[in-house]
């Protein structure tokens, strides 16, 4: 696979995405399909995961740019798409936790036919490379993220607990994620990558 060339991203670039010039869009969806192909590919273990995270990540981040607003500065918009496809990472990742959750609560987990001992094992060395990253966090942020993503708690009652405002929960969550990102990728850089 031939290297991906680095682009510079100038406003007037951005203010093409931001008015729907189809050429701009193209080669933003292209480029940065490449990029994030290779991310995704190395962190789920389905195809359709990979697209729909892809596409989830192109939909947000056009959403932002043609909002009021839009994107602060244009050099930092390869940051930006990598930090959104982050996030969409993270909520893939918590969803997948709680769903073998709720099935664990309500049966015994039972394998599809067909489905390999490989696959199985692939789902459990995730759930334990999440599990380790958390662990490796401090207490605060191991709290924290278990409140909003795990348990869902409203963020207003999170703050009045804590004694801020929704500003610097915000600040702190960006931390924590942060954090949990650094470890997640440690642990699975250490663990290599599953071969199929």
């Amino acid at each position: 696979m031939s290297a991906v060339v680095r682009y510079e991203f100038d406003h007037a670039y951005v203010a093409r995405l931001a008015a729907g010039d189809s050429e701009t869009e193209r080669h933003f969806t292209r480029y940065f399909g490449e990029l994030l192909s290779i991310k995704l590919r190395s962190r789920l273990r389905s195809a359709a995961l990979v697209e729909d995270a892809k596409q989830e990540t192109f939909l947000r981040v056009l959403t932002v740019i043609r909002t009021r607003g839009g994107l602060a500065s244009a050099g930092s918009l390869g940051a930006f798409v990598n930090s959104v496809c982050n996030n969409i990472l993270f909520e893939i990742y918590r969803a997948e936790f709680k769903q073998r959750q709720s099935i664990s609560e309500e049966e015994p987990e039972v394998a599809e036919p067909g489905a390999s001992v490989e696959s199985a094992m692939l789902g459990e060395e995730e759930q334990r490379q999440v599990r380790r990253a958390v662990e490796a966090l401090p207490t605060k942020d191991q709290t924290l993220l278990r409140w909003v993503f795990f348990d869902e708690r409203n963020k207003d009652d999170i703050c009045r607990d804590l004694g801020i405002d929704r500003q610097y929960l915000r600040v702190l969550l960006y931390r924590a994620r942060d954090r949990f990102r650094e470890e997640f990728l440690k642990i699975g850089s250490v663990s290599g990558p599953a071969t199929h």
